[in-house]
């Protein structure tokens, strides 16, 4: 099904098929990533839920709504990934209910980035307020802003659908993806202005947050050393970010070079794009920070005793029948 906007032309699915072998491939090797990071992300999340000292850190609340955000980031874009191989096409309707909470998350990562940068600065550049200034309520209001911020960003595309799509394109198949369903072209102009005003407040930030930091960090000391290189793995994260933007200017170019890996260089751009941010951030803020891995190693030393002590008792059992 081709469908357009003004000179906009939605790819049909056909193009993104492969045969039976590869795409089973293709989608175990998605979905066991998946499971896989997602696994560690509930185990921090669950790590968090019991220490009540992790909870009164806004460092870690911070964290740990990141960590959810890509939980229901990753978890929303998978399902997405299944069905465009399994169904191709599915109906409007119920692709808005897919892209919108991957499209939330997915500018949410930045700006919670951001203020993660934000925080380190206070810590090191200016410790004495950082408990007024920094406090577990304003962490929250903090998160209410990212949300609410996205929710300004993406929410009129739908209204904008409503008012200018006819009542048969919500009953209609499409190739699931965010041009493909707002597709007016004031939701894409809309969605580039937004883009465009996220990057900047967000790369002003990071780029603020790290040379005030690397001021102090010239004093040799420690505290400051990491909050540096934390703002540097932002900034890492950031241009990963980044590849959302500019996605279908790198596809279209990428094409133009190999115009018979369609399907190749859809698949390698969603594993760049969807899964390694995700699996770079329990790595960079959980497993780099002292008091958090100390706690992490815990349960998963836990879950793997249990498992472990389980396999022993089955062996047991079997030699007793």
């Amino acid at each position: 099904m081709n469908l357009t906007s003004g000179n906009r032309n939605v790819t049909p699915a056909v193009n993104y098929r492969d045969n039976f072998v590869i795409a089973v491939g293709k989608n175990v090797i998605v979905v066991v990533l998946g499971i896989t990071i997602n696994y560690i992300n509930a185990t921090m999340v669950h790590t968090f839920n019991k220490h009540h000292i992790l909870k009164l850190n806004p460092r870690y609340i911070l964290f740990i709504h990141l960590v959810f955000n890509d939980m229901i980031q990753l978890t929303t874009s998978i399902t997405l990934f299944v069905f465009t191989y399994t169904f191709h096409t599915i109906y409007v309707s119920l692709c808005c209910l897919l892209i919108l909470p991957a499209v939330f998350t997915t500018q949410n990562t930045p700006l919670n980035l951001a203020f993660m940068a934000a925080e380190c600065y206070i810590a090191v550049c200016i410790p004495l307020r950082y408990n007024y200034i920094c406090t577990v309520k304003r962490t929250y209001i903090v998160i209410g802003i990212v949300w609410t911020m996205s929710s300004l960003s993406v929410l009129p595309d739908v209204f904008i659908l409503l008012a200018t799509e006819p009542l048969e394109f919500l009953h209609a198949r499409v190739f699931c993806k965010r041009d493909g369903v707002f597709r007016s072209i004031y939701s894409l102009r809309k969605r580039d202005a937004s883009h465009i005003f996220f990057l900047v407040v967000v790369w002003i930030t990071l780029f603020y947050t790290y040379f005030r930091i690397l001021f102090v960090a010239k004093a040799a000391d420690t505290d400051a050393k990491k909050a540096r290189n934390t703002i540097l793995l932002h900034g890492f994260q950031v241009l990963l970010c980044m590849i959302t933007y500019v996605q279908p200017m790198l596809r279209d170019f990428l094409i133009y070079l190999f115009p018979g890996g369609v399907a190749s260089i859809n698949f390698v751009i969603f594993i760049i794009n969807q899964i390694l941010p995700r699996f770079v951030s329990p790595i960079v803020y959980g497993l780099r920070d002292n008091t958090f891995r100390k706690y992490f190693k815990r349960y998963l030393l836990c879950t793997i005793n249990e498992n472990s002590h389980a396999t022993t008792t089955l062996k047991a059992l079997s030699r007793c029948c």
